[in-house]
């Protein structure tokens, strides 16, 4: 893991993992974590039973949204015109395990050449994350292309190996390339840039060619200055999850990104950079939507 994520990012990812697990076990945190889980949510719930909101917000949580995207391209080779990335992020699946025969359902029908996952793969920030694995297994099955995925703030380290048992490939600081017909696009993974802020460019791009084509996938669209500084053609992210629950008109009530406001959901350019902040296609800390559909996003790639 050293060698695939950096020396000096990995180190302080589990720094900050060993933490996240003492936290776990505390009445009380700086951050208040472990109460929020055990008092706040289930109290949440209740109130929302009572008022009648909570099988709404179920049904919306269940209704996922195919929406699509075109990323124009300059000096794109032939042979990626019209390839598609499928996009999932945000899936905190051990939420609502029930949650995969619905994302299977919404992308049994679409046509895509690779999946991509952009981190978030489990509700909780601390504590164990076992009950991951066998729902991942489920959805990987269902998945008719190649997987590569990111890890998120929610995730640890140690899910990498036995979520790639299920068949997709992480991308921890790292790169893959895409070939057809003797050309290649690659996708780039760089880590958690918000919470754990060990991303690593120069890592990650250590064995990308200088005029290739890349495609960043970070977990939060935080970074969108340096990887346009860096010559990236399109980025995409999650994290926000479009704010989860917003008002009637699409407010967003609740941030968790310190990224400006355009960043926070859908489509948006920052000079030469084309980027993409999704949705999110589960919720987190309650299987929940109001306002604010969750998503599974099939981006094109076209010739600029």
């Amino acid at each position: 893991m050293n060698e695939r994520m950096g020396e000096r990012a990995y180190a302080r990812r589990r720094k900050i993992e060993r933490g996240r697990l003492i936290e776990y076990h505390l009445p009380v945190s700086p951050r208040m974590t472990a109460l929020k889980i055990r008092v706040i949510r289930p109290i949440l719930t209740l109130g929302l039973r009572v008022l009648g909101l909570y099988r709404h917000g179920y049904r919306q949580f269940h209704n996922i949204r195919v929406r699509r995207n075109t990323l124009a391209i300059r000096r794109l080779p032939d042979a990626f015109e019209g390839f598609t990335l499928l996009q999932m992020s945000d899936l905190h699946i051990d939420l609502d395990p029930s949650l995969v025969d619905s994302v299977a359902a919404t992308i049994a029908g679409l046509q895509y050449d690779v999946c991509v996952i952009t981190g978030d793969f489990r509700n909780s920030t601390i504590g164990t994350w076992d009950e991951v694995v066998p729902p991942m297994k489920r959805l990987v099955e269902q998945i008719r292309a190649p997987v590569y995925a990111v890890l998120g703030n929610h995730d640890f380290a140690d899910m990498v190996g036995p979520l790639e048992e299920t068949g997709m490939r992480f991308l921890l600081n790292e790169s893959a390339a895409v070939e057809r017909d003797g050309t290649a696009i690659y996708l780039v993974g760089i880590d958690d840039p918000n919470l754990y802020a060990t991303h690593d460019f120069d890592h990650a791009l250590r064995s990308v060619p200088s005029d290739a084509i890349r495609i960043l996938l970070t977990h939060s669209p935080v970074i969108y200055g340096e990887a346009a500084a860096r010559g990236f053609a399109a980025l995409l992210a999650g994290h926000t999850h479009g704010g989860q629950i917003c008002l009637p008109w699409g407010g967003i009530v609740v941030r968790n990104d310190r990224s400006p406001r355009r960043f926070l959901r859908g489509a948006w350019r920052h000079g030469d950079l084309q980027g993409y902040t999704s949705s999110g296609t589960g919720s987190c800390g309650i299987p929940l939507r109001f306002n604010c559909p969750p998503e599974v996003t099939l981006h094109t790639l076209r010739r600029a």
